[in-house]
């Protein structure tokens, strides 16, 4: 179980990202159009799983705006941001702040997805729903990077994940 922090105080998950080289876990996760989505989905593209707590929050608005940024520029690959937030909450946020070159999906019918990755928070005030973590697949889902981010309340370090993504 990892260990994490939220503003200095410690929490923890269910367990540990997928190591590397690992095949990431299949999941069904829903969409903004309230449609399942699954892994296989993206088979033979590259992917970065950004996964967040709430996109309602600073921090997650802001990793998921630099993300659509990217993927803006790098159709060739896959962003998909991950919350426990309602679809309709995704869907607001992101017709607000014009976010479309990003995939949003929502754990709303099932906590799988979170215990499965690791990334379930188990105590403390965000418990329930996802710590902040990035991974990067490859085309046949194998995990190629990965950060737990050690508290919660910082970004993710995009360079060295966006690097990996876009390698060939």
């Amino acid at each position: 179980m990892a260990k994490i922090t939220l503003k200095g105080n410690p929490i923890q998950t269910s367990g540990e990202l997928p190591q590397m080289g690992a095949s990431a876990p299949d999941f069904i996760l829903v969409d903004r159009d309230l449609k399942d989505r699954n892994l296989k989905e993206f088979q033979g593209k590259r992917k970065l799983l950004s996964i967040v707590p709430s996109l309602d929050t600073a921090v997650c608005s802001l990793s998921t705006k630099k993300f659509n940024d990217a993927a803006k520029k790098h159709p060739e690959v896959v962003f998909l941001v991950i919350s426990a937030d309602l679809p309709f909450a995704q869907k607001r946020l992101c017709d607000q702040e014009k976010i479309e070159n990003v995939v949003t999906l929502s754990m709303m019918r099932s906590k799988d997805f979170a215990k499965n990755y690791g990334v379930l928070i188990l105590d403390g005030p965000l418990a329930g729903i996802c710590a902040r973590a990035v991974l990067v697949l490859d085309e046949n889902n194998r995990v190629i990077f990965r950060e737990q981010v050690p508290e919660i309340s910082q970004e993710p370090s995009y360079d060295p994940a966006l690097k990996v993504l876009l390698k060939t």
